[in-house]
């Protein structure tokens, strides 16, 4: 049997600083069959030309005006070829063994659909290694994603098998959560998510602005859950569970930054 092509997607914007640690990591994976789209997404700086330079075939590097990280690896999905897919930000690395070790966990049990595996999270110059993350869920995710419980979302770490019935599009209307709202979407659809022990992600802080824009986290919270109650296919239990987690974790976040004036205006707002 021939060995399934990976599609590693990398939407990058102004990353010439470590875009080329990160396609280095693809380049040097046990595994070797696999293609890395790169989608420059406007990019301002020297990012699409170091992503260039590499002149192995398999890095593959499309160009299109500023439109957003979503719309970037909508593109990476639609030009993709692969059998599985994953994400790669531009800042970040895979381990070395991170495809060959997510795609043995496919091999084992054909009736896995997401396999995800554990994340160390470095320091923004990749000198310290402050903590590990690890998975601890198996069965379809979409009870443990809309609970928020952090058991099985983290994101760039899954690996997804592709089937060509299912529909792999981000909404890139949303600037915040984009991603959890993908997985979800993934999930309503059908499948089950399992793990890998090893670690397959090098995710660096400091450079992933999301979570720290409160404003844009809450504004993204609320935008899932006004899909969540749009989409068929959901209990509306899950839909107000989702929504219960999400007001704590904002709360938590506005007075745990120190932002009370944020947090009490938050509290009056519907939600």
């Amino acid at each position: 049997m021939a060995s399934p092509l990976i599609s590693v997607i990398m939407p990058a914007f102004n990353a010439e600083r470590f875009i080329g640690m990160a396609i280095q990591s693809v380049l040097r994976q046990t595994y070797g069959n696999w293609e890395l789209l790169v989608i420059n997404d406007g990019s301002r700086d020297n990012t699409g030309k170091i992503a260039g330079s590499f002149l192995d075939k398999r890095v593959k590097v499309l160009s299109q005006k500023n439109k957003g990280v979503g719309v970037a690896r909508n593109i990476g999905l639609d030009q993709s070829q692969g059998d599985y897919f994953v994400f790669l930000d531009a800042d970040d690395m895979l381990t070395k063994n991170s495809i060959h070790s997510r795609l043995k966990i496919f091999e084992k049990d054909e009736s896995i659909d997401f396999v995800d595996g554990s994340v160390a999270f470095y320091d923004s110059q990749f000198l310290t290694r402050l903590k590990i993350w690890s998975p601890d869920y198996k069965g379809n995710p979409l009870s443990d994603l809309l609970q928020l419980t952090g058991k099985c979302f983290f994101g760039p770490s899954w690996m997804v098998k592709r089937k060509p019935i299912n529909v792999y599009k981000f909404k890139d209307h949303l600037t915040h959560g984009e991603d959890l709202l993908f997985y979800i979407d993934l999930a309503i659809q059908g499948g089950a998510y399992d793990y890998t022990n090893e670690i397959v992600l090098k995710y660096r802080t400091g450079h992933h602005s999301a979570m720290s824009d409160l404003t844009g986290l809450e504004r993204g919270y609320r935008q899932i859950s006004e899909e969540l109650l749009k989409t068929s296919g959901i209990d509306v239990k899950l839909v107000q569970a989702f929504k219960k987690k999400a007001h704590r974790i904002m709360l938590r976040s506005y007075f745990g930054k120190g932002e009370f004036l944020k947090g009490l205006n938050f509290l009056m707002r519907p939600w």
